[in-house]
């Protein structure tokens, strides 16, 4: 089967995209920095990135990975702080890859749901 179109993929880490704080706190937490949430990108930012001519998103960092945050009211083991680099972690030192990253989403209880949403959303676009 022949390609017909071209093929043009937007790669974007949310946890930056999103994140509009200006503080840029050398090793600073979550609560100093802030993150980018799924919910940053509405129906509007896809299709602007839609008319830049991309044919695909390719969502980076947003499998759950190492961090400092503490999530455990939430269920999420602690990570131990030799295996994290900076408070927020990279995104490449995956812990579950069934799960996503707490600090992308709004309710971290819904961080799934969240996740699934934006799915939904890009494929509309």
């Amino acid at each position: 089967m022949a390609l017909t179109k071209k093929i043009l993929i937007y790669q974007v880490l949310p946890r930056l995209f999103g994140n509009r704080n200006v503080t840029h706190q050398e090793n600073g937490s979550i609560a100093e920095n802030s993150s980018g949430k799924f919910n940053t990108f509405d129906q509007s930012i896809l299709k602007r990135i839609h008319q830049l001519g991309f044919t695909h998103v390719w969502f980076t960092g947003v499998i759950r990975h190492a961090t400092q945050t503490d999530y455990s009211a939430f269920g999420i083991p602690r990570c131990h702080s030799a295996v994290v680099k900076g408070k927020a972690g990279s995104p490449y030192s995956i812990t579950d890859y069934y799960d996503v990253d707490p600090d992308l989403a709004e309710n971290v209880v819904c961080r799934m749901e969240e996740w699934e949403a934006l799915i939904a959303r890009t494929h509309r676009s």
